[in-house]
């Protein structure tokens, strides 16, 4: 950061600070989320704001290696105490808080201390991959969909409401929750599409309005951040993790996401399948052909894999399909009339115990090598491909996706395209941890591991 961008940036939170001061912000928390999925954050008094913009704030780099309950890898290329880095906050994105009163949050850039990005900042990995489609001449709209149960506040799961899936009961049972948690995301300025009680005991689902790539990363943070204030706020617990209880069904974190050039949305009008164009087919393509590796910054948890089997919705073969809520990449059309607006596809093995920067990242790094690759989709699966025979999933080339973390770890391990466009330092942090996830679960039951990592999303 030269000086004339560290004065732009003065003059940028001198403008802000009256406003904030009179909101009654007295704290501005700094986050960012590490390689285990966690958000961590530093925290400044507004009068030092400035002094954050424009210089950052100190962080140590071992944050990389934390794994979701604290342990510290001592990985190749981090978990080391030595170094220093400087968080600088998104002036862009900075939040008053509505659920924390007194409270801002601007998330950060990671810098070294000689100016440079970090090679491991996850903001950083997702604007590289957004610079790579500006150059094949693109943008991308996301958003990701936020899953979660509400519990009792205590260590096993009790579901805090008692109404059926999908039923109006829960939302009599929790309406001024909901009315709490809507307005608060209205106040932060998150557009809520819906909100609804969801399948598992407890669970409701919020779906947000699509934004850039990175927006829609800092929105996921911010959304999830919100509903755990308001969920404690009404005497509850709140778990993101992708299963509570090992034989329920688990909450997911599903990425919508639709290409476009020159203001049209290339997922409807063209020739291919549910009317993609050549180059949103060939993104769709690529992301299906990287499922398995990209499981391993989409669904990251030994816990993932609780959730990632047949008959839960979740998705665990790697197939493609129109409406197909079974399939792993699913082709989202919209109603008749409106495609050029609401077709996207849709990503369903993902889960909230990840890095939203680095999933999203690596769905657009996997979606663009589909296009500098002029990939093409597979016949399309109409059916539930659990009711398939195995011998009629092989002649259809449908594969089941990873039924591990450590599949998962050793399918991003050699996947040349993700590793290369995570880079060195990244690829290796994120298998480093992993690695060691594996390791502590190692014999674990299904149970065990549900219970173990219950609270640390």
């Amino acid at each position: 950061m030269d000086q004339r961008e560290r004065d732009r940036r003065a003059l940028e939170v001198a403008r802000l600070c009256g406003s904030l001061a009179q909101r009654g912000v007295v704290l501005v928390a700094l986050p960012w989320v590490d390689n285990g999925g966690v958000v961590r954050t530093k925290a400044v008094p507004l009068d030092r704001l400035e002094r954050a913009a424009t210089w950052g704030v100190g962080a140590s780099p071992v944050f990389d290696a934390f794994t979701p309950d604290d342990t510290i890898v001592s990985g190749r290329y981090a978990g080391s105490p030595i170094g220093d880095l400087r968080l600088v906050p998104d002036l862009d994105r900075l939040t008053v808080l509505a659920a924390q009163p007194g409270w801002a949050w601007a998330p950060v850039h990671r810098y070294t201390q000689d100016g440079d990005l970090h090679p491991q900042d996850a903001r950083a990995t997702v604007r590289r991959a957004v610079a790579q489609l500006a150059d094949e001449g693109l943008t991308a709209k996301a958003a990701f969909e936020i899953e979660w149960v509400v519990g009792a506040d205590e260590d096993d799961f009790v579901p805090a409401t008692r109404g059926p899936a999908y039923g109006f009961t829960r939302i009599v049972e929790k309406s001024n929750y909901l009315i709490d948690l809507v307005a608060a995301l209205q106040e932060q300025g998150v557009r809520v599409e819906q909100i609804h009680p969801e399948y598992a005991a407890g669970q409701f689902e919020v779906s947000v309005a699509a934004e850039d790539p990175l927006g829609a990363a800092d929105t996921s943070v911010l959304v999830r951040e919100t509903i755990r204030a308001i969920t404690i706020r009404h005497g509850m617990r709140v778990s993101f993790a992708p299963s509570v209880d090992a034989s329920g069904v688990g909450s997911g974190g599903h990425v919508h996401l639709s290409l476009w050039w020159d203001g049209r949305n290339l997922h409807s009008g063209g020739d291919g399948p549910c009317g993609l164009t050549d180059t949103a087919e060939a993104f769709a393509a690529g992301i299906l052909e990287h499922l398995p590796g990209l499981l391993a910054v989409g669904a990251p948890s030994p816990a993932s894999y609780l959730r990632l089997v047949p008959g839960r919705w979740a998705a665990s073969f790697q197939a493609c399909g129109h409406e197909n809520r079974e399939t792993a990449v699913r082709l989202v059309t919209g109603s008749g009339g409106e495609e050029d607006r609401a077709a996207n596809l849709e990503v369903k093995v993902l889960d909230l115990s990840a890095n939203p920067y680095l999933c999203m990242a690596g769905l657009l790094f996997a979606g663009i090598a589909g296009i500098r690759g002029g990939l093409t989709l597979p016949d399309l699966v109409d059916v539930d491909p659990a009711s398939l025979t195995e011998a009629d999933r092989r002649r259809r080339g449908i594969l089941r996706l990873p039924r591990t973390l450590a599949e998962a770890t050793d399918a991003f391990e050699s996947d040349a395209v993700l590793t290369d466009a995570f880079g060195t330092e990244l690829s290796a942090t994120i298998v480093d941890v992993h690695r060691a996830e594996i390791t502590r679960f190692t014999g674990a039951t299904d149970e065990e591991i549900a219970a173990a990592l219950r609270w640390a999303f």
